[in-house]
């Protein structure tokens, strides 16, 4: 009988190495798994939840600086919040800065484990989590998936996968007279930044950058809407608990909510690195004036106008395909969407099909609210209004381009639902034959509205698209690749979708736009970038050989009568050595010897 020991001995081992192998991946434990843990929703989002119906509908609450908080679709009240001050400010910022020098020290492993904690738990919880962002904003669920949900755990799934590589250090390449040096950017943390969000996405906003910044081992001070107040605490601890839950402090996270009188207390505050602003261009003037007393750098976001650019060779499939993406692209959010569709510019062929075909779409649509419905009541097809602060100003607008000669197909004002006469509901809007010299066509509606402007050709559309002050985003529809890299090549915008809508963020390409919608990006790697420090280094390539030192002719005191003629005369020697062809690099060298 053959004996085991018989055998040849780098089979053996061959063998001993596979089965180790395997054993290690069968049992070995994962440093970077996700762990569980719990966060306690609030009671509101509980089937049956029924609130107190507020009277007046006012975010403050008479002879108090308590913000009232309620459900924008019915009235009911969600509570009260009280404000941070500026003494809570301050203390949170030194909370953060405490907390960061250590979280500064985390591997990349590290903090990915906790952002693959924070992914577990989102989609473990997505309707929790999108009922808690439907109550306090208004939208559907649909749209908080699509919206608040589809894009955080995008946003997840991308800095776990791609966010070490985008943050490690590069080298960098030099020159003739630097090739003895190693040139490298390193890319690390600011220390404690901040970001201003807004309300019309009130998990995503919060969260979006909570994510970028605690990965590039930031901590962050991030100020919800006063608009939304209610649920910032919720959202904000599904971070914190994250953090604890892989053994950190929750104090990397801070969430503050202020009125606008306090809020200047943060964004001048000489303890932020970095502000990342959303909202609107007002607000804006005030954030970047304030933030320069610190000399703070500033992200700005700011809305936008963005065209639908609907070109004539559509078949009629895509016609159907297109005429849908364009629903969803201006209804989403009851098109309180910065990068919504605002105006859809049609060549003449597809305008009047656009017109039959949309007509009794946007008759069709149903506002409602998430409270109080159940499965059995008709579907809800689109949300409430944040406030109906700006409905006069909407119907304004309309009736002023009627007067001018667009056409209202339907809606135009405000819209009392039966169920929820309190809720803020403007009626879904279809405005045709509108034209760049119309106010609504210049100005972000952030509203319900769709707006039906004609190009007589390719050229003209865009002339039409790059006609406001904005320029945040922008999508082309059309089979022609010729036509549409036309359109992509000339629109004004930081980002272009062809034959899609916003999908640029669904795969963490840089957000953000130009001209009257802001600068700076967030997402992808140049938003990871954009909250720490970029710090250029060289160093010796082979320092027991060469190192840089001052050569004699130029060594400071210049010695000796002609000194100066013979530093000149030496330093040109190393510019044309450096940078001249070969003639140059001759005269070059004959200077550094003194010929």
């Amino acid at each position: 009988m053959e004996r085991f020991e018989d055998h040849n001995p780098l089979l053996l081992y061959a063998v001993g190495v596979v089965t180790l192998y395997l054993f290690y991946r069968l049992f070995r434990i994962d440093p970077e798994a996700a762990v569980t843990y719990n966060v306690a929703p609030p009671g509101q989002v509980a089937p049956g939840w029924k609130g107190e119906v507020l009277q007046e509908l006012s975010m403050k609450v008479p002879g108090s600086t308590l913000i009232q908080c309620y459900a924008p679709a019915t009235g009911e009240s969600l509570g009260h919040i009280k404000p941070s001050t500026t003494a809570s400010i301050d203390s949170a910022i030194a909370k953060a800065a405490a907390a960061q020098t250590q979280w500064a020290q985390t591997s990349f492993a590290e903090r990915r484990q906790v952002l693959k904690t924070m992914l577990k738990f989102v989609l473990e919880n997505q309707e929790t989590i999108a009922r808690v962002a439907c109550l306090d904003s208004g939208k559907t669920m649909v749209d908080a998936s699509l919206g608040e949900i589809l894009v955080t755990v995008e946003k997840l799934r991308w800095v776990i996968a791609h966010g070490e590589e985008s943050l490690r250090s590069e080298s960098r390449p030099g020159n003739l007279l630097m090739a003895y040096k190693w040139h490298e950017v390193m890319w690390q943390p600011l220390g404690v930044v901040a970001a201003c969000v807004s309300w019309n996405y009130p998990f995503h906003n919060l969260i979006s950058p909570v994510i970028a910044s605690i990965f590039a081992g930031n901590a962050i001070i991030v100020k919800g809407s006063e608009n939304t107040a209610w649920s910032s605490s919720y959202f904000a601890s599904i971070a914190t608990s994250a953090l604890i839950a892989c053994g950190h402090s929750p104090d990397i996270v801070q969430s503050v909510v202020c009125w606008p009188n306090v809020a200047e207390h943060l964004t001048s505050h000489p303890g932020i690195a970095h502000i990342t602003f959303i909202g609107s261009r007002p607000v804006a003037h005030h954030v970047c004036a304030s933030a320069s007393k610190a000399l703070t750098p500033v992200c700005v976001e700011l809305g936008g106008k963005d065209p639908a650019i609907v070109l004539d060779d559509l078949s009629n499939s895509d016609f159907h395909r297109v005429s849908s993406i364009l629903m969803r692209g201006v209804f989403q959010s009851a098109g309180q969407n910065c990068i919504g569709i605002e105006r859809i510019i049609a060549l003449p062929n597809v305008y009047a099909r656009l017109i039959e075909h949309l007509t009794p779409r946007i008759k069709a649509l149903r506002p409602g609210s998430i409270l109080n419905a159940s499965c059995d009541d008709a579907p809800i097809d689109i949300g409430a209004c944040i406030s109906d602060a700006g409905f006069s100003r909407l119907e304004s607008l309309i009736a002023d381009a009627v007067t001018q000669g667009a056409r209202l197909v339907c809606g135009g004002k405000r819209y009392v639902h039966p169920q929820h006469p309190k809720g803020h509901f403007f009626s879904p809007t279809f405005l045709i034959d509108v034209t760049p010299s119309m106010t609504i066509a210049q100005e972000e509606l952030f509203a319900p509205v769709f707006t039906l402007m004609r190009a007589d050709s390719v050229d003209q559309a865009i002339r039409i698209a790059n006609s406001t002050p904005y320029a945040l985003g922008a999508s082309v529809y059309g089979s022609s690749s010729r036509d549409t890299e036309r359109v992509v090549r000339g629109v004004n915008a930081g980002m272009v979708a062809v034959n899609d809508f916003a999908v640029t963020y669904m795969v963490q390409l840089p957000f953000g736009g130009v001209k009257g919608s802001g600068y700076g990006r967030f997402a992808g790697q140049e938003g990871l970038r954009s909250v720490c420090n970029q710090k250029a280094v060289t160093r010796d390539r082979w320092p027991w050989l060469v190192k840089t030192s001052i050569p004699g002719p130029m060594d400071l005191p210049l010695k000796g009568k002609g000194a100066g003629a013979r530093a000149w005369k030496m330093a040109c020697g190393v510019v044309w050595v450096g940078y001249g062809d070969l003639r140059g690099k001759i005269i070059g060298i004959k200077n550094l010897v003194g010929l």
